[in-house]
Parts: structure tokens; C-alpha cells; sequence
């Protein structure tokens, strides 16, 4: 064999075993790639499905059941009111305390909404609780700058498909209760990721009997609303 062709050789087999390692790390990566990228987008889906929940858990409060669809809750959100319970004053301020205090016994029948009266009046120096109904976008998320309504309605990554949502009023022995679910499949959820892993995922869930996504509350039976990530 002449030096050139032996050159040749070894530059092909480095070629061939330089691709074996590549096509090695590559099957391992990938089940790891697609874990990282499924966990990524499970974050973003399961704060939606806790939104969700925190609005149908309102709505319940307010009109005790709760909705089968987003547009409702939108609604809710944006024109709805619900009971809160103001307290005024510190009842550590000793001196607000007796002001307040020497007002209810010289009338008996005085309500939280009298007081309330006078304190927006202007007696600043009252202790009490009322309740009070205010706009529901002026009580929840107040804190989360990322909150936004129109988002709730859809899967995220999915291209804009639906979360799937239903309510309904079931028999749990022999007492009626409410109940709701949301869910967001991984079919939808994990879109445009390696489809055969998604499959096995799948798979796995049908085989565990789990639900093959991601899921809040049950219209099976009541589970204090949890979420299948809970």
C-alpha cells in the first residue's frame, strides 16, 4: 500500500469514527434537549392554567359556579366586581380605637357603610371593616406585569390553538358541586418538537393513566383544583 492511499484511508476512517461519536452524542442529546425545551414551555403554559384558575375561582365567589369558556372569564375580568373585605385604620391605634368605639355605643344601629361615610367625609380617626365590592382587574395580578387577559384563551407555542375548557355542576354524593377543567394537550403544547419523543411521551402519561398534557381541576371528580403538575 503506497503512503498517499494509506493517507487517504486514515483520513476516511478518522471521518467515519468522527461521525460514529457525532451520531452517539447526538441520540443522547436530544431526549435532554427536548426535556430542557418541553420544561421551558411548560412553565409558560402552567402560569396560564394557574390564571385560569385564579379567575374561576373568582367568578365562583361571585356567581357560585363556575364558566365553561375564556370569553367569559375575559368579561369577568374586565367589567366584573367582586366583595372584598377594607379595613380602615389600625386597631393599634389606641386613640382611633376609643373614637370609634365611643360613635358605635352612642348609636347602636350604625352600619360599616356609615362609617365608612364619615371616614371618606372626613374622620380619619375610625377603626373598621367593611365589605366592599370593587372592579376584579382592580384586585387580581395587580403585581404581575406579564399578566395579559387576551393570552389566557390560547395554548402557548401551539400556533394559536385553544385551551380546552369546560365546566359543569356534578352529583358528589348526592351534594351538587361545581367544577371545571383546563387543559392544554402536549400535542399542542410541544408543536414543532421532535414528534417521536413527543409520541413516546404520550405514551407514557396513557400508561401511567395521566392525562397526556397539562391540566387544571377535573370534571371526573373534585380535586380542589389542582393541576396535574401540583
Amino acid at each position: 500500500m503506497n503512503k498517499a492511499l494509506k493517507i487517504v484511508l486514515e483520513v476516511l476512517l478518522l471521518c467515519a469514527i468522527a461521525g460514529l461519536v457525532f451520531a452517539i452524542y447526538s441520540s443522547i442529546m436530544k431526549p435532554v434537549n427536548f426535556n430542557k425545551q418541553k420544561e421551558k414551555r411548560e412553565a409558560v403554559a402552567i402560569q396560564r392554567l394557574k390564571d385560569i384558575r385564579t379567575l374561576q375561582v373568582a367568578y365562583k365567589s361571585v356567581n357560585g359556579k363556575y364558566v365553561s369558556t375564556i370569553d367569559s372569564l375575559k368579561n369577568f375580568y374586565e367589567s366584573g366586581k367582586m366583595e372584598v373585605v377594607m379595613q380602615v385604620g389600625s386597631a393599634d391605634d389606641s386613640v382611633a380605637w376609643a373614637h370609634t368605639e365611643k360613635i358605635k355605643k352612642a348609636n347602636k344601629k350604625i352600619t360599616p357603610e356609615k362609617l365608612l361615610e364619615m371616614y371618606e367625609a372626613g374622620d380619619k380617626n375610625l377603626v373598621f371593616s367593611v365589605v366592599t365590592k370593587i372592579p376584579v382587574k382592580d384586585t387580581l395580578f395587580l403585581r404581575r406585569d406579564d399578566f395579559c387577559i387576551d393570552s389566557l384563551a390560547t395554548i402557548p407555542f401551539s400556533g394559536g390553538a385553544p385551551v380546552e375548557m369546560d365546566a359543569d355542576t356534578r352529583m358528589v354524593s348526592g351534594v351538587p358541586v361545581p367544577l371545571f377543567e383546563a387543559k392544554m394537550p402536549y400535542k399542542l403544547l410541544l408543536k414543532g418538537m421532535d414528534n417521536q419523543l413527543r409520541i413516546n411521551l404520550d405514551a407514557d402519561r396513557r400508561d401511567q393513566n395521566k392525562y397526556e398534557g397539562l391540566q387544571v381541576g377535573s370534571l371526573v371528580a373534585p380535586n380542589n383544583n389542582a393541576g396535574n403538575w401540583e
